[in-house]
């Protein structure tokens, strides 16, 4: 059985924004703004079925989602 993906983050470093998966020092990507990290992040999170975190300038993360491995997946109120 495959381990499960990591969770993909965008975060603030040195002025850029770096694509960076969870427990790993080293940015998979690095991007001149927040904008682009995110075009470049949310792909990957979504292929490898796992969260994906945008933080914002203060490192506090601001935005969730989830792709396909949501623990509390809603339910249908119908």
């Amino acid at each position: 059985m495959a381990d499960k993906a990591k969770p993909v983050h965008v975060v603030p470093r040195d002025g850029e924004w770096a694509v960076v998966r969870e427990g790993n020092q080293r940015a998979s990507s690095l991007h001149p703004t927040q904008a682009e990290a995110e075009r470049a992040g949310r792909p990957v999170a979504r292929a490898d079925q796992t969260e994906f975190y945008l933080h914002g300038r203060n490192g506090q993360i601001r935005e969730r989602d989830s792709y396909g491995n949501d623990p509390n997946p809603p339910r249908d109120s119908r």
